[in-house]
């Protein structure tokens, strides 16, 4: 095993296990602390791939904001009752026969892929000639504007639709 597939395989059994630490945890601010730590695995896995940008872009937006912003329900919510209750009671042998099911797929899948497809036009060369975020963009800008616009469309209308939920229990 290569130092590469070491580190590899490192973040990917974290990221595995921090998973399952984010939706076990009966607290839900211990659920963000873990979870916190799986998006900085993430992005140092990120970092491995050589894409730099999009590490900083992962602890930027997901690790400040989205956390901040799960943080904020939390505090805002009554969860005493859900702390309280137990969770999963009889859901575990459904849940296993499930996970076991969904296993057997994906080696399926897996292994019935033979011939890797041919390179695109944006090889590790080709990304570190031109950059990063010059690459992101243009491929964002050009050949994906259309779900980039609605993404911002949608997320436009999220926004809008808080602030007038918020400002109707105000009043």
């Amino acid at each position: 095993m290569t130092i590469q597939q070491a580190f590899f395989s490192y973040f990917a059994g974290a990221i595995v296990a921090l998973s399952l630490l984010v939706v076990t945890r009966k607290n839900p601010v211990h659920s963000v602390l873990w979870m916190l730590l799986l998006f900085v695995h993430i992005a140092s896995l990120y970092l491995f791939l050589n894409a730099e940008f999009l590490a900083a872009i992962q602890i930027i937006i997901y690790a400040g904001a989205i956390l901040v912003l799960f943080l904020f329900v939390i505090m805002l919510l009554n969860l005493r009752k859900e702390e309280t209750e137990k969770r999963f009671q009889g859901q575990w042998p459904f849940g296993l026969a499930i996970g076991v099911v969904l296993a057997v797929f994906v080696v399926l899948i897996v292994g019935k892929i033979g011939v890797l497809p041919e390179l695109g036009q944006y090889s590790v060369e080709a990304v570190k000639s031109e950059g990063h975020i010059m690459t992101v963009g243009k491929v964002l800008y050009t050949e994906f504007l259309l779900p980039f616009e609605i993404a911002s469309v949608i997320l436009l209308v999220a926004i809008v639709g808080a602030v007038v939920l918020a400002k109707r229990s105000l009043e």
